[in-house]
């Protein structure tokens, strides 16, 4: 049996993911049965290709490699989320996102994809990337699915809206190619969901520019606000603020006994756990409650913390 789970933020948690990536190594007794880690996803700040969160900071090319080396000597792909909807033919071309690329094209890393203009592009310069559908396409019509799941994609994220529509999820021709995200802080079936995703993708075009020309000065969204003043009632949306306790109450929210009892039986082996922009403790016990046996959860806590205070990746004893 395998479980894979697909981890948020290979850069701003870089150390929080390693560290836990080691304690799957050294101490599997703490962890459910068939769990590992499928990936870790994000992006490298500026990416101007970057969507569904808004990634700010700056990262170097020896931070890069740093990362990617990590990651890749241990077998874990890294999966980029270049799933911003607001691209255009011009950003192609980004300096930083196709030096990432190149960096990272070793045949192991991954890219998550929504635009068409940009997953063209990158088939044709990067073949060697294996390609995922994103879940920002918001796929909710049963045969829509269907097709994107025959196309040719490495894995499909389906639409959380369908995380407990069992009747749809059941006649999914490939359910080994699907990935289900499981704790998912949206409201199920918010009319909103589309219209942040774009929100999200003219704020991040807007720091990528502002980065190139003003490293030094802070970025302001002033502007870009007055442009779009949908973007001010969509950045102050309340559900990415939810906590794993806040998010339990959701329609859409899949337990651990969900995963082991009920999805994994039906066939998908793929689980994505969002969070990449979420607070650091809220993240931890979001691991704790989906990847470690309860019975473990206070002595994995422990070691992990211990770890991570570390600041460092060292052998925890068996």
């Amino acid at each position: 049996m395998k479980v894979r789970f697909h981890l948020p933020d290979f850069s701003g948690h870089f150390m929080f993911n390693l560290v836990f990536v080691e304690m799957l190594k050294h101490c599997p007794q703490y962890f459910r049965e068939g769990v590992e880690i499928a990936s870790v996803y994000g992006v490298f700040p500026p990416s101007i290709w970057n969507g569904g969160r808004i990634q700010e900071g700056i990262c170097d090319k020896r931070h890069i490699k740093a990362v990617i080396n990590a990651f890749n000597e241990r077998g874990i792909p890294l999966r980029f989320t270049f799933t911003n909807p607001m691209l255009e033919k011009k950003h192609l071309s980004d300096d930083f996102c196709n030096m990432v690329m190149n960096l990272a094209n070793n045949g192991l890393n991954e890219v998550i994809v929504m635009s068409p203009l940009l997953e063209d592009y990158i088939r044709k310069n990067y073949p060697k990337y294996k390609l995922t559908s994103s879940t920002c396409k918001r796929i909710t019509d049963p045969d829509a699915l269907y097709s994107e799941v025959n196309k040719d994609y490495h894995i499909v994220v389906v639409d959380y809206d369908l995380n407990n529509r069992f009747d749809i999820l059941e006649k999914i021709p490939d359910k080994e190619k699907c990935e289900i995200l499981v704790n998912a802080c949206c409201d199920p079936a918010c009319r909103r969901r589309s219209a942040h995703y774009e929100s999200i993708g003219l704020q991040q075009i807007a720091y990528a520019n502002h980065v190139k020309k003003y490293p030094n000065v802070p970025f302001s969204s002033e502007k870009l606000v007055r442009e779009h003043p949908e973007i001010e009632q969509i950045a102050n949306c309340q559900c990415v603020g939810r906590t794993i306790f806040d998010i339990k109450n959701l329609r859409t929210h899949i337990t651990p006994d969900d995963i082991w009892e009920k999805y994994v039986p039906m066939g998908f082996s793929q689980f994505k756990i969002e969070g990449r922009t979420i607070n650091i403790l809220n993240l931890m016990e979001h691991y704790l409650y989906y990847m470690i046996k309860p019975e473990c959860k206070e002595e994995a806590r422990f070691v992990f913390l211990k770890q991570l205070t570390a600041n460092k990746v060292i052998t925890v004893n068996e």
